[in-house]
């Protein structure tokens, strides 16, 4: 954009220099041919730089007209192409207000940094995928316009890929759910696009798009009834009712719905759905909200809520001599989450909003996520204990070793909102000093694939390590009898050998009960723990089942022989 904008400057700059020269050389022309009496203001005139002459108001006029035109070319297909689905009236409004160029880079660079999910990150992931789509669009949807024009195009762009897509890229034969009133037709090329949950919107959205030239030219239609090739075929694709005599066919033109479906077993009551389904048609016209605008402003505004429950952990990985990776883990219980049925399925759905700021408010880190929790209707009682888990990994600059962290946590099915707000302090990683990561007790710890090494949910270099939160009650973390206890630490600045290029320390676990009896007492060395160097990955598992229920301490102390430190954190977990 910003070249194309170069260009068009460019060639702004050209005409106006034109058009002065010609000026230029129209006034020569007339000195030669003036009398002598003139020769006096002449001579001052030829003293004049041509480019700074009064220009004619008819010119002047011309001149803007076409600087104007030339302009609008560069934002006029930003507005109109690029961000024509995801800009809001107020932003288009208050574009169209603006009168040079500086403002209108200014808001465009704004525009997209109103919708970048990391601002203090180079990337503007929204824009990346925003412009990825818009080509996916050109790709897949053409029809004898740019893919990005299309219906199917502008609600991929919006929206994104969707969960399920069911097609019918030939039409034929159809069998009507009993909800569209039953009975077989045949249909022309269509499709069905299932958003399992969309912001502002609803849960379980389905859009449905019909081809009726069969020139791959679908459009998005709210009455389901139009894709029915038989339609206006009398006596041919009759529903239920009307093969049965208890409906006429006629009847469906005649009821002024905003669907021609006809009378089914299952269909009577769909005029009392019309306006849940004309309130739906008209969101998915406008331009998507950003994100989670209702969450930020709790954030912005500093405001508590606690009608939402929810424990949050952070830890600490040291990933480079300035950069520490902060795994954020957020826990919810089922029963503080509102379900809602749907064919069985009893689904609940959180909006959680995180930002990371300095102790002065510059903004670091921004995260927005929706959690869905899928539970089978039947089942959902005995998992009313169970929790959810979210967890998001934030880099961090250690140099700024303090932030504060808040995050708002929204049940969207309830209407109910949870705050959490902690400052949080990056541990001292010197590189003269024996230090660690947290020791993190994960009830899930395991390797995986080379290929997602440092990459998905729960994922700290080559291992999937899923903590387990301690709730806010004070209450310890706690372990059923047939599940293990996993535990995870980095130990980081071990001396090493000049002549054998090796660290020589020992690692001691000590399991202790509440008693303070020794309970589990092992000793390792990195001597017998292979290739490794000044940091150190230490990886356990207890069997839950091994111990008495109770509460329980773990102590890993690293006693690095080379340098003399030592360092022991500890961490409680209980068995129940």
């Amino acid at each position: 954009m910003f070249s194309a904008l170069f260009r068009n400057r460019f060639s702004v700059g050209v005409l106006v220099g034109a058009i002065a020269f010609s000026l230029g050389a129209f006034c020569q022309s007339q000195d030669k041919n003036a009398s002598p009496s003139d020769d006096k203001s002449a001579t001052q005139e030829n003293q004049i730089d041509p480019l700074k002459r009064p220009v004619p108001e008819k010119q002047r006029k011309a001149n803007a007209k076409a600087l104007k035109i030339e302009l609008s070319k560069t934002y006029r297909k930003w507005l109109d192409e690029d961000v024509r689905w995801i800009i809001t009236d107020e932003e288009r409004s208050a574009f169209m207000q603006l009168s040079n160029d500086e403002e209108r880079d200014q808001f465009i660079e704004a525009f997209w940094q109103r919708r970048d999910p990391t601002p203090d990150t180079e990337e503007n992931e929204f824009k990346e995928e925003h412009y990825r789509r818009i080509a996916y669009a050109n790709e897949h949807f053409a029809s004898g316009v740019p893919g990005w024009k299309t219906d199917r195009g502008r609600i991929y762009i919006v929206f994104g890929p969707p969960d399920d897509i069911e097609s019918h890229p030939a039409g034929g034969t159809y069998e009507r759910p009993m909800e569209e009133g039953g009975g077989e037709t045949s249909t022309f090329p269509f499709e069905q696009w299932r958003y399992r949950y969309l912001e502002g919107i609803g849960q379980e959205v389905i859009i449905e798009f019909v081809d009726t030239c069969m020139c791959n030219d679908y459009h998005m239609t709210i009455d389901r009834s139009e894709k029915d090739a038989l339609k206006y075929t009398p006596n041919a694709g009759l529903t239920m009712y009307e093969q049965m005599g208890m409906a006429s066919k006629a009847s469906r033109f005649t009821d002024g719905g905003l669907e021609q479906l006809g009378l089914g077993p299952m269909n009577n009551d769909i005029e009392s759905k019309e306006f849940g389904r004309l309130e739906e048609f008209a969101k998915l016209q406008a331009a998507p909200a950003v994100k989670f605008k209702d969450l930020e402003e709790v954030v912005e505004h500093k405001i508590s809520y606690n009608l939402m429950p929810f424990d949050v952990r952070a830890d600490f990985v040291r990933v480079t001599s300035d950069t520490v990776l902060v795994p954020v883990t957020l826990q919810i219980k089922n029963r503080d989450i509102t379900f809602q049925n749907k064919d069985g399925i009893q689904r609940g759905t959180v909006n959680i909003f995180g930002r990371v700021t300095t102790l002065t408010g510059k903004i670091v880190q921004t995260f927005e996520d929706t959690v869905q929790v899928d539970v089978p209707a039947e089942l959902l009682p005995k998992t009313a204990e169970n929790s959810s888990v979210y967890w998001k990994a934030l880099p961090l600059r250690i140099s700024q070793n303090r932030y504060r962290l808040d995050i708002v946590v929204k049940d969207v099915n309830g209407d109910r909102t949870g705050t959490w707000s902690r400052g949080i302090v990056i541990p001292d990683f010197s590189e003269d000093k024996l230090s660690s990561s947290t020791l993190i007790i994960a009830d899930q710890m395991e390797p995986v694939a080379t290929k997602n090494v440092g990459t998905g949910s729960f994922v700290i270099g080559s291992m999937k390590v899923r903590p387990r939160v301690a709730p806010s009650d004070g209450k310890p973390i706690s372990f059923k009898r047939n599940q293990k206890v996993n535990f995870w630490m980095q130990v980081y600045n071990l001396s090493v050998d000049e002549k054998t290029h090796k660290p020589s320390a020992t690692i001691t676990y000590n399991v202790t009960d509440a008693n303070n009896k020794a309970v589990i007492h092992t000793v390792e060395s990195t001597d017998t723990m292979g290739n490794v160097g000044d940091q150190v990955t230490l990886e356990k598992s207890l069997a839950a089942a091994n111990l008495q229920p109770g509460l329980y301490k773990i102590e890993i102390k690293v006693n690095d022989n080379l340098s003399k430190q030592t360092l022991d954190p500890t961490a409680t977990f209980a068995v129940e």
